[in-house]
Protein backbone atom coordinates (compact mmCIF):
# COMPACT_ATOMS: atom_id res chain seq x y z
CA UNK A 1 0.00 0.00 0.00
CA UNK A 2 0.81 3.67 -0.94
CA UNK A 3 1.54 5.52 2.35
CA UNK A 4 2.54 9.37 2.34
CA UNK A 5 2.94 11.05 5.76
CA UNK A 6 2.43 14.80 5.12
CA UNK A 7 3.46 16.30 8.52
CA UNK A 8 7.30 15.79 8.46
CA UNK A 9 9.50 18.13 9.59
CA UNK A 10 13.15 19.03 8.29
CA UNK A 11 16.00 21.62 9.20
CA UNK A 12 18.84 22.97 7.43
CA UNK A 13 22.03 23.37 9.76
CA UNK A 14 23.40 26.14 8.22
CA UNK A 15 20.58 28.40 8.24
CA UNK A 16 19.51 27.19 11.71
CA UNK A 17 22.80 28.52 13.13
CA UNK A 18 22.05 31.80 11.38
CA UNK A 19 18.28 31.77 12.74
CA UNK A 20 19.77 31.31 16.22
CA UNK A 21 22.32 33.81 16.16
CA UNK A 22 20.25 36.51 14.98
CA UNK A 23 16.71 36.10 16.08
CA UNK A 24 15.12 35.34 20.02
CA UNK A 25 13.04 32.41 20.63
CA UNK A 26 9.85 33.08 22.48
CA UNK A 27 9.57 31.69 25.55
CA UNK A 28 8.12 27.78 25.69
CA UNK A 29 9.05 27.52 21.90
CA UNK A 30 10.09 24.00 20.97
CA UNK A 31 13.49 24.33 19.09
CA UNK A 32 14.16 20.32 18.68
CA UNK A 33 17.61 20.25 19.73
CA UNK A 34 17.49 17.39 21.38
CA UNK A 35 16.15 16.14 17.82
CA UNK A 36 18.76 18.24 15.98
CA UNK A 37 20.44 15.54 14.07
CA UNK A 38 17.52 13.68 12.79
CA UNK A 39 15.63 16.83 11.42
CA UNK A 40 19.03 18.23 9.45
CA UNK A 41 19.23 14.34 7.85
CA UNK A 42 18.02 13.31 4.75
CA UNK A 43 19.63 10.38 3.21
CA UNK A 44 20.47 8.12 6.64
CA UNK A 45 18.12 7.89 9.91
CA UNK A 46 15.25 9.39 7.40
CA UNK A 47 15.19 6.79 4.97
CA UNK A 48 15.71 4.31 6.52
CA UNK A 49 12.51 4.46 9.03
CA UNK A 50 10.73 5.59 6.82
CA UNK A 51 12.03 2.52 4.21
CA UNK A 52 11.36 -0.03 7.05
CA UNK A 53 7.98 1.43 8.11
CA UNK A 54 6.58 1.23 4.55
CA UNK A 55 6.07 4.99 3.94
CA UNK A 56 6.87 6.04 0.51
CA UNK A 57 6.61 9.46 0.42
CA UNK A 58 7.53 12.27 3.42
CA UNK A 59 6.23 16.17 2.58
CA UNK A 60 9.07 18.55 4.34
CA UNK A 61 8.17 21.01 6.47
CA UNK A 62 10.25 23.54 8.49
CA UNK A 63 9.20 22.86 11.95
CA UNK A 64 8.68 26.04 14.56
CA UNK A 65 9.69 28.95 12.87
CA UNK A 66 6.59 30.58 14.41
CA UNK A 67 8.48 30.65 17.49
CA UNK A 68 10.95 33.18 16.09
CA UNK A 69 10.57 37.30 15.50
CA UNK A 70 12.07 37.88 12.25
CA UNK A 71 12.08 41.07 11.57
CA UNK A 72 10.27 42.41 8.43
CA UNK A 73 12.83 42.99 6.55
CA UNK A 74 15.00 39.81 7.39
CA UNK A 75 12.25 37.37 6.97
CA UNK A 76 11.89 36.79 3.39
CA UNK A 77 15.00 36.65 2.12
CA UNK A 78 15.80 33.76 4.66
CA UNK A 79 12.06 31.83 3.63
CA UNK A 80 13.16 32.20 0.09
CA UNK A 81 16.76 30.60 1.08
CA UNK A 82 15.34 27.74 3.51
CA UNK A 83 12.77 26.99 0.42
CA UNK A 84 15.10 27.00 -2.18
CA UNK A 85 17.31 24.41 0.26
CA UNK A 86 14.43 22.76 0.82
CA UNK A 87 13.55 22.21 -2.64
CA UNK A 88 17.33 21.33 -3.57
CA UNK A 89 16.53 18.09 -1.31
CA UNK A 90 13.56 16.94 -2.82
CA UNK A 91 15.01 17.41 -6.65
CA UNK A 92 17.63 15.09 -5.41
CA UNK A 93 15.09 12.27 -4.14
CA UNK A 94 11.49 13.43 -6.28
CA UNK A 95 10.11 9.93 -5.27
CA UNK A 96 10.47 9.80 -1.90
CA UNK A 97 10.09 13.17 -1.02
CA UNK A 98 7.55 16.60 -1.81
CA UNK A 99 6.93 20.02 0.55
CA UNK A 100 5.79 22.73 1.80
CA UNK A 101 7.22 26.27 1.56
CA UNK A 102 8.09 28.18 4.51
CA UNK A 103 6.73 32.08 4.93
CA UNK A 104 7.74 35.30 5.91
CA UNK A 105 4.59 36.16 7.91
CA UNK A 106 6.13 38.88 9.33
CA UNK A 107 5.80 40.43 6.42
CA UNK A 108 2.53 39.33 4.85
CA UNK A 109 2.88 40.67 1.50
CA UNK A 110 5.81 39.43 1.30
CA UNK A 111 4.51 35.69 2.11
CA UNK A 112 1.97 35.64 -0.78
CA UNK A 113 4.99 36.66 -3.47
CA UNK A 114 7.08 33.46 -2.07
CA UNK A 115 4.38 31.44 -1.69
CA UNK A 116 3.35 31.74 -5.07
CA UNK A 117 7.62 31.54 -6.33
CA UNK A 118 7.56 28.22 -3.94
CA UNK A 119 4.71 26.91 -5.92
CA UNK A 120 6.06 27.86 -9.75
CA UNK A 121 9.30 27.33 -9.25
CA UNK A 122 9.70 24.12 -6.58
CA UNK A 123 6.51 22.82 -7.05
CA UNK A 124 5.80 23.14 -3.63
CA UNK A 125 2.20 21.57 -2.65
CA UNK A 126 1.34 24.58 -0.19
CA UNK A 127 2.62 26.02 3.00
CA UNK A 128 3.05 25.01 6.40
CA UNK A 129 2.76 27.72 8.95
CA UNK A 130 3.21 27.67 12.82
CA UNK A 131 0.60 29.33 14.94
CA UNK A 132 -0.25 33.26 15.19
CA UNK A 133 2.22 35.93 14.12
CA UNK A 134 2.41 38.84 16.03
CA UNK A 135 -0.34 38.16 17.99
CA UNK A 136 -2.17 37.98 14.55
CA UNK A 137 -4.13 34.77 13.46
CA UNK A 138 -5.18 33.94 9.41
CA UNK A 139 -8.38 35.74 9.63
CA UNK A 140 -6.33 39.23 10.14
CA UNK A 141 -6.97 41.17 7.24
CA UNK A 142 -3.05 41.92 6.97
CA UNK A 143 -3.18 38.26 5.84
CA UNK A 144 -5.72 38.53 3.18
CA UNK A 145 -3.16 38.82 0.28
CA UNK A 146 -1.64 35.57 1.51
CA UNK A 147 -5.10 33.59 1.29
CA UNK A 148 -6.37 34.92 -1.81
CA UNK A 149 -2.80 33.56 -3.35
CA UNK A 150 -3.34 30.46 -2.01
CA UNK A 151 -6.72 30.22 -3.43
CA UNK A 152 -5.42 31.24 -7.09
CA UNK A 153 -2.43 28.82 -6.83
CA UNK A 154 -4.92 26.22 -5.77
CA UNK A 155 -2.58 24.90 -2.95
CA UNK A 156 -3.64 24.33 0.85
CA UNK A 157 -2.41 26.28 3.90
CA UNK A 158 -1.57 23.62 6.81
CA UNK A 159 -1.49 25.36 10.38
CA UNK A 160 1.00 23.86 12.42
CA UNK A 161 0.52 24.64 16.22
CA UNK A 162 2.85 27.70 16.98
CA UNK A 163 3.90 28.74 20.69
CA UNK A 164 1.49 30.50 22.72
CA UNK A 165 1.72 34.41 23.31
CA UNK A 166 3.70 34.95 26.43
CA UNK A 167 0.27 36.90 28.50
CA UNK A 168 -1.56 33.63 27.46
CA UNK A 169 1.60 31.26 28.91
CA UNK A 170 1.47 33.43 31.97
CA UNK A 171 -1.89 33.10 32.44
CA UNK A 172 -2.80 29.60 31.72
CA UNK A 173 0.43 27.42 32.19
CA UNK A 174 2.83 29.01 34.51
CA UNK A 175 3.02 27.67 38.24
CA UNK A 176 4.81 24.66 37.59
CA UNK A 177 8.66 23.57 37.28
CA UNK A 178 9.68 24.83 33.79
CA UNK A 179 9.49 21.48 31.81
CA UNK A 180 6.07 20.74 32.94
CA UNK A 181 4.70 24.34 32.40
CA UNK A 182 6.66 23.98 28.72
CA UNK A 183 5.05 21.28 27.70
CA UNK A 184 1.05 22.26 29.45
CA UNK A 185 1.48 25.27 26.97
CA UNK A 186 2.71 23.24 24.19
CA UNK A 187 2.65 19.60 23.20
CA UNK A 188 0.32 18.44 26.51
CA UNK A 189 -2.40 20.65 25.67
CA UNK A 190 -2.09 24.76 24.65
CA UNK A 191 -0.87 24.63 21.37
CA UNK A 192 -3.69 21.99 19.90
CA UNK A 193 -6.54 24.52 21.47
CA UNK A 194 -4.62 27.19 19.98
CA UNK A 195 -4.79 25.76 16.77
CA UNK A 196 -8.92 24.90 16.98
CA UNK A 197 -8.98 28.45 18.48
CA UNK A 198 -6.93 29.35 14.68
CA UNK A 199 -9.78 27.70 12.77
CA UNK A 200 -12.74 28.92 14.60
CA UNK A 201 -11.58 32.49 14.73
CA UNK A 202 -11.36 32.07 10.47
CA UNK A 203 -14.89 30.71 10.49
CA UNK A 204 -16.02 33.04 13.08
CA UNK A 205 -14.83 36.03 11.31
CA UNK A 206 -16.08 35.36 7.62
CA UNK A 207 -12.26 34.91 6.38
CA UNK A 208 -13.68 31.32 4.94
CA UNK A 209 -16.65 32.90 3.35
CA UNK A 210 -14.50 34.86 2.15
CA UNK A 211 -12.13 32.69 0.27
CA UNK A 212 -14.48 29.76 -0.43
CA UNK A 213 -11.99 28.42 -2.28
CA UNK A 214 -9.04 27.98 0.42
CA UNK A 215 -8.28 24.71 1.79
CA UNK A 216 -6.65 24.38 5.40
CA UNK A 217 -4.63 21.44 6.71
CA UNK A 218 -4.49 21.12 10.50
CA UNK A 219 -2.46 17.87 12.28
CA UNK A 220 -3.02 16.08 15.67
CA UNK A 221 -6.12 14.18 14.57
CA UNK A 222 -8.26 17.33 14.68
CA UNK A 223 -6.89 19.88 16.95
CA UNK A 224 -9.70 18.68 19.53
CA UNK A 225 -12.31 20.37 17.00
CA UNK A 226 -13.94 16.88 15.99
CA UNK A 227 -15.47 16.72 19.65
CA UNK A 228 -16.31 20.19 19.66
CA UNK A 229 -18.12 20.51 16.49
CA UNK A 230 -21.51 19.77 17.46
CA UNK A 231 -21.29 22.18 20.67
CA UNK A 232 -19.97 24.90 18.24
CA UNK A 233 -23.05 24.48 16.52
CA UNK A 234 -25.77 24.65 19.54
CA UNK A 235 -23.75 27.78 20.75
CA UNK A 236 -22.15 29.54 17.98
CA UNK A 237 -25.55 29.71 15.81
CA UNK A 238 -26.15 31.27 12.51
CA UNK A 239 -28.44 33.80 14.20
CA UNK A 240 -25.82 35.09 16.36
CA UNK A 241 -22.69 34.70 13.79
CA UNK A 242 -25.04 35.72 10.86
CA UNK A 243 -22.43 33.67 8.55
CA UNK A 244 -24.15 32.00 5.51
CA UNK A 245 -23.11 28.26 6.82
CA UNK A 246 -23.05 26.34 10.52
CA UNK A 247 -19.02 26.60 12.12
CA UNK A 248 -19.51 22.35 11.77
CA UNK A 249 -20.51 23.06 7.92
CA UNK A 250 -17.50 25.62 7.24
CA UNK A 251 -15.04 23.66 9.05
CA UNK A 252 -15.80 20.66 6.88
CA UNK A 253 -15.93 22.21 3.81
CA UNK A 254 -12.83 23.88 4.06
CA UNK A 255 -10.47 22.01 6.49
CA UNK A 256 -8.83 18.17 6.18
CA UNK A 257 -7.17 16.90 9.30
CA UNK A 258 -4.17 14.56 9.32
CA UNK A 259 -3.15 11.53 12.30
CA UNK A 260 0.08 13.65 13.47
CA UNK A 261 1.62 12.38 16.43
CA UNK A 262 -2.28 10.21 17.58
CA UNK A 263 -2.01 6.71 17.64
CA UNK A 264 -4.83 5.35 19.48
CA UNK A 265 -8.22 4.72 18.86
CA UNK A 266 -10.38 6.86 20.66
CA UNK A 267 -9.75 10.87 18.68
CA UNK A 268 -9.41 8.57 15.71
CA UNK A 269 -12.63 7.83 15.88
CA UNK A 270 -13.84 11.06 16.97
CA UNK A 271 -12.27 12.45 13.60
CA UNK A 272 -13.73 9.46 11.80
CA UNK A 273 -17.03 10.08 12.94
CA UNK A 274 -17.16 13.87 12.16
CA UNK A 275 -15.19 14.20 9.74
CA UNK A 276 -15.06 10.98 7.93
CA UNK A 277 -12.35 9.19 5.92
CA UNK A 278 -12.29 11.57 2.87
CA UNK A 279 -11.07 14.28 5.15
CA UNK A 280 -8.57 12.43 7.02
CA UNK A 281 -4.70 12.26 6.08
CA UNK A 282 -2.34 9.92 7.38
CA UNK A 283 0.60 11.71 8.92
CA UNK A 284 3.67 11.25 11.29
CA UNK A 285 4.90 14.23 12.80
CA UNK A 286 8.41 12.91 12.45
CA UNK A 287 10.99 13.26 14.01
CA UNK A 288 9.25 14.30 17.06
CA UNK A 289 6.72 11.31 16.49
CA UNK A 290 8.38 7.45 15.14
CA UNK A 291 7.46 6.40 11.77
CA UNK A 292 6.92 2.17 12.50
CA UNK A 293 4.31 2.98 15.14
CA UNK A 294 2.37 5.43 13.24
CA UNK A 295 2.56 3.00 10.53
CA UNK A 296 1.72 -0.17 12.31
CA UNK A 297 -1.27 2.06 14.04
CA UNK A 298 -2.52 2.80 10.46
CA UNK A 299 -2.46 -0.93 9.63
CA UNK A 300 -5.07 -1.85 12.83
CA UNK A 301 -7.38 0.82 11.98
CA UNK A 302 -10.91 -1.15 11.60
CA UNK A 303 -12.00 0.62 8.28
CA UNK A 304 -12.93 -0.82 4.78
CA UNK A 305 -9.80 -1.60 2.31
CA UNK A 306 -11.04 1.68 0.42
CA UNK A 307 -10.67 4.39 3.05
CA UNK A 308 -7.58 3.07 4.51
CA UNK A 309 -5.98 3.52 1.11
CA UNK A 310 -7.95 6.81 1.11
CA UNK A 311 -6.47 7.61 4.45
CA UNK A 312 -2.82 6.39 3.54
CA UNK A 313 -2.33 8.05 0.29
CA UNK A 314 -5.87 8.77 -2.12
CA UNK A 315 -6.58 12.12 0.12
CA UNK A 316 -2.65 13.20 -0.18
CA UNK A 317 -2.21 12.40 -3.68
CA UNK A 318 -5.94 14.65 -4.72
CA UNK A 319 -5.28 17.16 -2.44
CA UNK A 320 -1.55 18.05 -3.48
CA UNK A 321 -2.05 16.80 -6.69
CA UNK A 322 1.19 14.08 -5.82
CA UNK A 323 0.11 11.23 -7.97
Amino acid sequence: MRVVALEEHITIHSLNVEMESTTVARPGSRSGASRAALLEDVEGERLRTMDEAGINIQVLSVPGLGAWSFPADASPPFARRYNDGIADIVRAHPQRFAAFAHLPLTAPEASADELERAVREHGMKGALISGQCDGKFLDDPVFESLLTRAEKLDVPIYIHPGVPPESVQVAYYRGFSPQVSSMFATTGWGWHTETGIHVLRMVLAGTLDRHPRLRLIIGHMGEMLPTMLARCDDFLRQKDTGLPRSVSQTILDHVTITTSGFFTLPPFLAALLTFGADRILFSVDYPFSNNAVARKFLDALPLAPDDREKIAHGNADRLLKLA
